[in-house]
């Protein structure tokens, strides 16, 4: 029976969403567990440098791992070519794969699975399913988007629907007070995520994805992104493109745990990704360095270049204060 009357409810978006043709679903690693069964593949291939929470989501899905290395400019470094049955999951990280290299990568791995969680502005490539996660890029608790390419995906229509509502008090709370206060919040918001199974996407973060104005959004990313680089490309070890709409700004140093703490007592947070990596792989292996050593400087919407010039002061003083110990 509808209901009639009562309390109003939030208001339905009137503007589009960025990815207008895409399967919606609840998260980006479920993302990935559908698009292995569409393909029907039991074993992925998936690089050391890796979020944990993706490898622990495919072994309780069944799907056997191999692992393989990556160079020094993201790109994989297979030990043995994928087998006729297999899949390479390529990361796309800080969103420094162009779409020449991708395409080039897929002429020599036809079956790929392109991790886009770091390059939502990435328009996908025909023929080469996708995922794309949203919480990386705007303030909301769940959503993905999956772009098949090549693989079916007759099985979405029997998803069941997520719901969000619970799930948005650390995303409203910070909205008027601070992140400190609601990070333990967030942290549960984040470990409730870990063993769903794979659902639509909730329809209050498909609303909340209509409000949003991606132009504006993609157009900050990428002028934050210019001025970090202007500013620190030259003490910058890695070797770097401008992505559409940028995720961060990935800046090397050889010391990177203490810098992150030394910018910590400014109020300037950049997280650890990958910290399993750091736990699991051997300190001279390239993934333990990049893990413990790239610093993803926040760039996003909700700064100008001039936070970016006052973030910069701050982390080459920093860096001071650490030449002098």
């Amino acid at each position: 029976m509808k209901e009639i009357g009562g309390y109003l409810q939030m208001e339905k978006g009137a503007g589009k969403e960025y990815h207008t043709d895409m399967l919606k679903l609840n998260l980006g690693r479920t993302a990935l567990i559908f698009l292995m069964k569409a393909a029907g593949a039991q074993t992925l291939w998936v690089p050391h440098f890796l979020c944990g929470c993706v490898m622990d989501t495919c072994e309780k899905s069944g799907i056997h791992l191999k692992y393989y290395s990556i160079d020094k400019n993201f790109l994989p470094i297979m030990p043995v070519p994928p087998a006729d049955n297999e899949y390479l999951y390529l990361v796309n990280y800080y969103g420094q794969l162009t779409d020449a290299q991708i395409k080039d990568l897929a002429e020599v791995y036809p079956r790929i699975i392109l991790d886009n969680t770091h390059a939502f502005f990435q328009k996908p490539l025909p023929g080469i399913p996708a995922l794309y996660s949203i919480r990386k890029f705007f303030g909301l608790s769940d959503g993905a988007y999956i772009f098949p390419g090549n693989l079916p995906a007759a099985d979405f229509a029997d998803l069941p629907r997520d719901v969000s509502g619970g799930r948005m008090e650390h995303i409203l709370g910070r909205y008027e007070s601070s992140a400190s206060k609601y990070y333990q919040t967030m942290l549960k918001n984040a470990h409730s995520l870990d063993n769903e199974p794979a659902k639509k996407m909730s329809l209050l973060t498909e609303n909340l994805l209509r409000c949003i104005d991606y132009s504006a959004a993609k157009a900050a990313r990428e002028a934050n992104y210019s001025r970090l680089n202007d500013l620190l490309g030259s003490d910058n070890c890695l070797t770097l493109h401008m992505p559409e709409g940028s995720f961060t700004y990935p800046f090397y140093h050889k010391d990177g745990i203490a810098l992150r703490k030394k910018l910590a007592q400014y109020q300037i947070f950049v997280p650890t990704y990958w910290s399993n990596v750091i736990a699991d792989m051997p300190v001279d292996s390239l993934e333990y360095d990049y893990a413990a050593n790239i610093l993803p400087l926040p760039c996003d919407q909700r700064y100008c270049p001039e936070d970016m010039a006052y973030l910069t002061d701050i982390l080459k003083q920093c860096l001071n204060d650490l030449e002098k110990k």
